[in-house]
């Protein structure tokens, strides 16, 4: 006992002589061993090595059928695949790099969705209030904000509506120049419902949003974005369309469709619905802020999150910002995105129960894509009845 007692009397003196910063230092060293230990434990525990060699395999047939991109695949904070795969400019034979960053296409309206309900955790926006109130010469009467976010909007397509105004003055516009349009056409475009009658997918909904965020915040979206989501999550490799010039610091790919590059489209300064530049990396990022309620509140992921379309029987849904994939009991099982936009195509699917996320970012334009459920199954460990389509579904 008494020999005991000396060893400790010693240790505690070595300790006491220490610095400051070496008792740090000694303290992280611990904290990382500790750390690796723990993923050791949960590498055995998901079965993280069995499951890695399985997604190469599936990812593999992917690469056989054409796909040209990024991919990133986690669970439980693990990471089991990160690749990227052929080129980001075939010109030049620049190869894709794992920050290359993809045009998200569609995927970017959860980033719209998630910067609207912080507005209004904020107090600065209200969903039950309308268009209108805040663009008191928009034509369309009782478009609310929650019908925007769940799509049920009845409002006409931009795309089409203004095309050949758009390309006739050979003008790219801007969200608040859609907003323009809309207040200025006569006669008002016809609307293909009346608000919150149906489901219809729609663009439009997200570049009002947009637009609506922006005369609130007073601030362009592209720097919105930047100050309110992509910087506190240390999403450094995201951007906009708008900002193109952004991708002289990392690694921009171009969107190939047909065989060839898609050059600027005179829609790519309209953000909300798209636009959103990223890279698997980043979006990691994004899904753990979404996980972890670190971003908004679990009330306002949870409305988020909530199946607002039933007009048509089945597993698929929409929330807000969210498309949703249900069991049999019309519940959330799994959350995700896809998107499509000149020669780009992504997807964004987890599951927030057994933690898993899987990212897909294309910058040459190919369905299968889409098609994961086979990972899926593999993340579940077992080849079980996942509900999920093999074609999960395109934009």
């Amino acid at each position: 006992m008494k020999y005991f007692l000396f060893l400790i009397s010693i240790i505690l003196s070595i300790w006491s002589c220490k610095s400051p910063e070496e008792k740090e230092a000694i303290r992280q060293v611990n904290l990382e061993k500790e750390e690796a230990r723990r993923l050791d434990s949960l590498k055995v525990a998901i079965k993280a090595d069995k499951k890695a060699l399985e997604l190469k395999e599936a990812i593999d047939q992917k690469v056989k059928a054409g796909f040209n991109g990024n991919i990133l695949i986690k669970q439980a904070g693990i990471t089991l695949l990160d690749t990227a795969i052929g080129f980001a400019n075939f010109e030049d034979t620049i190869r894709n790099a794992k920050g290359s960053a993809f045009q998200l296409a569609s995927l970017s309206k959860t980033f719209t969705a998630v910067a609207v309900l912080k507005l209004v955790e904020e107090g600065k926006l209200s969903l039950n209030l309308t268009v209108k109130d805040y663009y008191p010469n928009f034509p369309y009467e009782g478009v609310t904000l929650r019908s925007l976010l769940s799509h049920r909007s009845g409002l006409p397509y931009y795309e089409y509506t203004f095309d050949l105004k758009a390309r006739k003055e050979k003008v790219y516009p801007d969200n608040q120049t859609l907003m323009k349009w809309f207040e200025e056409a006569n006669p008002p475009p016809k609307v293909y419902n009346l608000p919150d009658h149906y489901f219809s997918y729609n663009n439009t909904n997200f570049a009002i949003l947009a637009a609506v965020v922006e005369k609130v915040s007073k601030q362009d979206f592209d720097h919105f974005l930047k100050k309110e989501i992509f910087e506190p999550l240390g999403m450094k490799e995201s951007f906009t369309s708008r900002n193109l010039g952004y991708s002289l610091e990392t690694q921009r790919t171009f969107g190939y469709q047909n065989g060839k590059r898609i050059p600027f489209d005179i829609y790519d300064n309209v953000l909300g619905d798209k636009g959103v530049f990223s890279t698997t990396g980043d979006l990691a990022k994004w899904y753990k802020a979404l996980k972890d309620e670190s971003i908004i509140s679990k009330e306002s992921l949870r409305e988020a999150y909530t199946p607002r379309s039933f007009e048509y029987p089945g597993l698929r849904n929409y929330g807000y910002g969210f498309r949703l994939w249900l069991n049999g009991k019309q519940q959330t099982d799994y959350v995700y995105h896809t998107g499509w936009w000149k020669g780009y195509n992504t997807i964004m699917f987890f599951d927030l129960r057994e933690d898993f996320v899987i990212i897909l970012l294309s910058n040459r334009y190919n369905r299968n894509v889409y098609h994961i459920k086979e990972i899926i199954d593999i993340l579940h460990g077992e080849k079980r009845e996942t509900t999920v389509e093999e074609n999960i579904l395109d934009e």
